[in-house]
Parts: C-alpha cells; sequence; structure tokens
C-alpha cells in the first residue's frame, strides 16, 4: 500500500497549475557571479587613458600590430587601469573606425610608479604600470631646479623598483654643477646635460639608453621635458609651454599620461610622458626606502647604534658625525639635511 492510498479523496488535491512562478518583466535569465573565462583575449599595451576610453596597442611588433580602442568591463570599475598596464581584450579588435573593445584583465604587474597629494596623504595616485627606467627632467634654470624634488622622485623610483636617469635642460642659461654636486655620490645614477656653449641635448646618448626598457618621463612643470619627448619622439607632437616671468612656474602643458614607441639606430623602447608636477608626495612608500635612495648616507648609517632613527635629534647618529669630519664632502650636509626632513615627515605621521 503506497503512501497516494492514504490521501483522503474529500481533501483538495495539488496539480501544475498551483505552482506559482514569479514573471520576470525583463525577459533576461538570472544573474549569476559566475564570469566568463575570456580564453580568446588578446594582450595589448594601454597606451593612454581618456574620459574612460583606452587607447591600446594588440599584436605588439607583429606584423598586424595596430592601436584600438576599448573601455573597461564592469568588474574593473574599481581597478585602476593606467598607460603601460598589460590588458587582456575581447570584442572587435580589428581597429576600424566605430569599434570598441572590452579590457577584461589586467596582467601581474613588474612595478607600479605612484604618488600621494602630500607626505600624510594614505590615498596613492597610480601614474605608470610596467615601466623600469625614471628620467627625471630638471632645468638649470627658468624655473631653478630643486633638489629636494630630485630625492622624492629618487624615492620612489628606488620604491618602485626602477632605474633613475637625469636629464639637465637649458644649461646654456646656468651652470649645473652646484646642482649636480648634490648628487655626485650616486654612482648609479646616469646624468645628461645638454652643451654649456649650444644648449642642445645629447639626443644619442639619451636615445641609446632608453632602447628596450620601458622609461616614464617625469619633472617639475616648464623643465623642458614634453620639449625633449619630441625631439626623441618626432610625430609625439606633445604641447609644448612656457615660464611664467613673475611666478617662475612652469605652465602644465601635458595633461595626460601617454606612452610613445622611441625608434632608435640601436633599437626601440618606450617613453612614457606624464603631466608636469611641482610636487611628489611620498604618503605610499616603505620608509625603509627613504634611506637606501641616499646610497652614500646609507653606508655611513651602518655606523649608527641600532634602532637609530637617523633624525636630527637621533643620539649617537653617525650622519652629523661624517659631515663634521667632511667624510660628505662639500655637499654632504646638505644631503644630510634632506633626508632628516623626509624622515621627520614621516615620523610625524605615526
Amino acid at each position: 500500500m503506497s503512501w497516494l492510498d492514504d490521501l483522503d479523496d474529500d481533501e483538495p488535491g495539488f496539480d501544475e497549475a498551483d505552482v506559482r512562478v514569479r514573471p520576470n518583466p525583463k525577459a533576461n535569465r538570472p544573474r549569476t557571479k559566475r564570469r566568463p573565462a575570456h580564453a580568446d583575449a588578446r594582450i595589448a599595451r594601454v597606451l593612454g587613458v581618456d574620459r574612460g576610453r583606452y587607447t591600446v596597442l594588440v599584436d605588439e611588433d607583429g606584423p598586424e600590430e595596430r592601436t584600438i580602442l576599448a573601455t573597461r568591463a564592469r568588474e574593473l570599475r574599481k581597478m585602476p587601469i593606467v598607460t603601460g598596464d598589460r590588458a587582456r581584450v575581447v570584442g572587435d579588435t580589428s581597429g576600424e573606425e566605430g569599434t570598441l573593445s572590452r579590457i577584461v584583465g589586467i596582467e601581474d604587474r613588474s612595478s607600479l610608479l605612484r604618488r600621494s597629494a602630500d607626505d600624510t596623504d594614505q590615498v596613492e595616485r597610480v601614474i605608470v604600470a610596467n615601466a623600469d627606467q625614471m628620467l627625471v627632467v630638471v632645468a638649470a634654470a627658468d624655473p631653478e631646479p630643486r633638489e629636494r624634488l630630485v630625492d622624492r622622485y629618487l624615492i620612489a623610483a628606488l620604491d618602485a623598483g626602477m632605474k633613475p636617469l637625469l636629464v639637465v635642460t637649458k644649461t646654456d642659461l646656468a651652470d649645473p654643477s652646484e646642482f649636480l654636486a648634490h648628487f655626485d655620490a650616486l654612482d648609479d645614477l646616469q646624468v645628461f646635460t645638454s652643451g654649456l656653449s649650444t644648449g642642445g641635448m645629447p639626443l644619442d646618448e639619451i636615445g641609446a639608453a632608453l632602447v628596450g626598457h620601458s622609461t616614464v618621463f617625469v619633472g617639475h612643470s616648464g623643465v623642458g621635458k614634453s620639449t625633449l619627448v619630441n625631439a626623441l619622439v618626432p610625430d609625439a607632437r606633445r604641447a609644448t609651454g612656457h615660464v611664467n616671468e613673475v611666478t617662475g612656474r612652469g605652465r602644465h602643458t601635458s595633461s595626460s599620461t601617454v606612452s610613445l614607441r622611441y625608434r632608435g639606430d640601436a633599437g626601440n623602447g618606450w617613453v612614457i610622458d606624464t603631466p608636469g608636477v611641482r610636487s611628489f608626495g611620498l604618503g605610499h612608500v616603505d620608509t625603509a626606502n627613504i634611506l637606501r635612495a641616499f646610497t652614500d648616507l646609507a653606508e655611513i648609517a651602518l655606523e649608527c647604534p641600532r634602532g637609530c632613527t637617523h633624525l636630527k635629534s637621533a643620539p649617537d647618529c653617525a650622519l652629523p658625525e661624517a659631515v663634521d669630519e667632511g667624510r660628505l664632502g662639500p655637499r654632504g650636509a646638505a644631503r644630510v639635511d634632506s633626508l632628516q626632513r623626509l624622515l621627520q615627515t614621516f615620523a610625524d605621521k605615526t
């Protein structure tokens, strides 16, 4: 005897008509958290970003290399996508007018250059990804070079794992020797200067240093960074400006970060031009990298007692003693002061 025989024939039964299904007015499928794998995605280099649209290069160095326009997938809306990123793109990658592909993922980054509004700001701004060199551009005059700003660039480069380079422009206006003496102790810093008599830049030497590398150009507004980029990459057409005679400040001309291909006799490379900045916050930087950026001072600091903060108030710190003994040269006091100011800023944060 089955359980069906126990049912009372007088009691109402149930059939398919009694099942209620909620209507789906949009007639679409239920949402799912599972995302497609996009096995057919192409790897592309992000060349620039403009109002939510990304110019990317597909088939890099291949016979069908081309630039296309892309947007980002919804699931990437909280991820910063920046110049230099290696993006996974799907959709129409033909590059024909009116087409738009979609970025569905970002490959692992080898490096990431960041800055904050100031040293106390923990909100970081991602500038460039996957660059392995930083070329700092300063002017010998108009505007005056700022040693401490360059120190900050060097710290940011070290923190990001980039090799630093330094270019001094406008040497026809002033002798940069005193400024460059601040960095004499940095053996791994390659320096390029324009001719004192002609004012011309050593483009061949700078270009040779760019071959095989992805190099981000940084510098104060008005130092001639965009002019240098245009000389190295003739079809770059980056806007150039002048320095305000009243304030002594450069006018912002490059409004966006863009990656440009450098083509030289010895090979190719990538030039990443960035907007000029007057400050470079290090709120995101590992404080241990601050001392490491001052390689000559880091060697002296090995003589300090364990746990030494290297601040001006630090007892028995070896750095002031090295200055007094003349072991750091004529610019040693200025370098120690620059280091101590940076360390004090971070000490005040805690």
